[in-house]
């Protein structure tokens, strides 16, 4: 996926010599958790905050509470799941874009949630499938190997959960016939958590990821 397109530029860095009054007006007139900040030479250096920003002396400069700056952005070639997983590790809905280290705009996490559903995990019909097995024995090339053998197509699989135990795996299969593919999956070793022939489990996905961008643009 491109997310060349995606790419805002309409919020220019604040300067790390800005007011803590100043970046509060902008978390005023923005729904955004943080505001990317720039040094004395306009480079970007991170990211300030709104639950920060709200700590802080209104009178006092980004410099002086420069330890709290949040050092966290994205190359504008990562791709769009390493991007989530960035939204994710840093408790953020805007995400710095860089291009060869400079700032050229952002990420709304809006955006990137809606790629899902341009994904045919989503769009495509079929049955969704759970399996899980120890995490040092399974493998997407196997589990691949494991549909395909009974003319199925894997559409789509991510890992749900990853522990010391076991690694749970969610497929999404074109087939909606799950017999069969259960079957073999059991004969590999693994355990079948869960099997939807129908596409309501996939449904469900898109209502809490329709629920999840109306709350953000609340």
């Amino acid at each position: 996926m491109n997310l060349s397109e995606l790419v805002i530029n309409d919020i220019t860095p604040i300067g790390i010599d800005q007011k803590i009054s100043a970046v509060k007006q902008m978390f005023n007139n923005l729904t955004y958790s943080h505001i990317p900040v720039s040094n004395s030479e306009g480079e970007f250096i991170g990211c300030v905050s709104e639950s920060d920003s709200h700590c802080f002396n209104s009178s006092e400069t980004i410099q002086d509470c420069e330890y709290a700056i949040e050092l966290f952005s994205v190359d504008e070639k990562t791709n769009w799941l390493d991007v989530l997983e960035a939204f994710a590790q840093n408790a953020a809905n805007i995400m710095p874009v860089l291009s060869e280290g400079a700032y050229i705009g952002y990420y709304e996490l809006n955006d990137i949630i809606s790629l899902f559903d341009q994904t045919p995990f989503f769009y495509e019909a079929g049955a969704v499938l759970v399996v899980k097995k120890e995490p040092n024995d399974y493998s997407f090339s196997e589990i691949s190997q494991i549909v395909e053998s009974n003319n199925a197509k894997l559409l789509g699989a991510f890992l749900t959960k990853l522990d010391t135990d076991y690694a749970e795996i969610t497929l999404k299969i074109n087939n909606t016939g799950l017999s069969d593919i259960t079957q073999t999956f059991r004969r590999y070793g693994y355990e079948i958590v869960a099997g939807y022939e129908e596409d309501s489990y996939v449904q469900n996905l898109k209502e809490r990821s329709e629920y999840l961008k109306k709350y953000l643009n609340i």
